[in-house]
């Protein structure tokens, strides 16, 4: 059974450290900033063995250097077709990532459209997806397609819904608001987004969250519900017929009116 334990870094972000008990070894997911990882390692007196990255935004990788020379022997694993800093093992779909000297493995999932070779890793009913799929929410489009977002995140959703999601960003206050506005009706939305405002203001995480939560209350995975149809065909201005369509609207829309 793995600790997995959430490293708050910069304004929003979560570096996820990944601890088989007994071991003195730890692994880190997209470490943006190598500060929190060490003073963790530290007090927990780990030593880091494998650094896992989804993506190559600077967010998720600024560490890896530094992190590297603390810890040379530590084996950075990325996704084959983005330039990962330091990336020993190129990942490509169905690829297997065996850290914690084997303790667990991880299958790699190509999930692009945040950018174009994001990968995800799942395991042990656990989805490390960075900025493809966020709590109530999805990653922005950069140097991806809305149709690759829109395919990585059906993808997710034919997942166990029992999954445990660690997203990278805890964005989940403001985009809980932006499913409000698509699904003013929807009870499973109002609940989630008081359970998130209290959760803030007591200065909790709101992440992760399972996969069930996620298909019930975020707008990005709802795409064939008529409720969220009819909203998104609203904004849009004419009638959207498919799935595809109905995610490019929502995301277009919250990212003009609302973020």
């Amino acid at each position: 059974m793995l600790d997995i334990q959430g490293i708050p870094a910069f304004d929003d972000n979560y570096i996820w450290c990944l601890c088989a008990p007994g071991a003195g070894q730890a692994a880190v997911v997209d470490p943006g900033d190598e500060d929190p990882v060490l003073a963790f390692l530290e007090a927990g007196n780990l030593t880091l063995s494998d650094i896992l990255i989804t993506h190559k935004h600077g967010d998720h990788t600024g560490g890896v250097r530094a992190l590297k020379q603390v810890y040379p022997d530590a084996v950075v694993w990325g996704p084959a077709e983005e330039p990962i800093p330091m990336r020993e093992v190129a990942l490509t779909e169905g690829a297997a990532v065996s850290i914690g000297g084997g303790a667990v493995t991880l299958t790699v999932l190509e999930v692009p459209g945040h950018t174009e070779g994001h990968i995800a890793y799942l395991g042990e009913g656990l989805l490390f997806c960075g900025d493809t799929l966020f709590a109530g929410g999805c990653g922005r489009v950069f140097s991806g397609t809305h149709q690759q977002l829109h395919r990585s995140l059906q993808r997710i959703a034919r997942l166990d819904p029992d999954t445990s999601v660690f997203c990278a960003h805890e964005y989940t206050l403001a985009n809980m608001g932006f499913a409000r506005w698509v699904e003013p009706d929807n009870a499973d939305i109002a609940q989630r987004l008081r359970e998130t405002e209290e959760a803030r203001a007591q200065g909790r995480p709101t992440v992760p969250s399972l996969l069930a939560q996620e298909l019930a209350t975020n707008p990005f995975l709802r795409t064939t519900e008529p409720a969220v149809i009819d909203a998104a065909s609203d904004w849009a201005g004419r009638a959207l017929l498919t799935s595809e369509e109905v995610f490019i609207a929502l995301r277009t829309w919250k990212d003009r009116d609302y973020d």
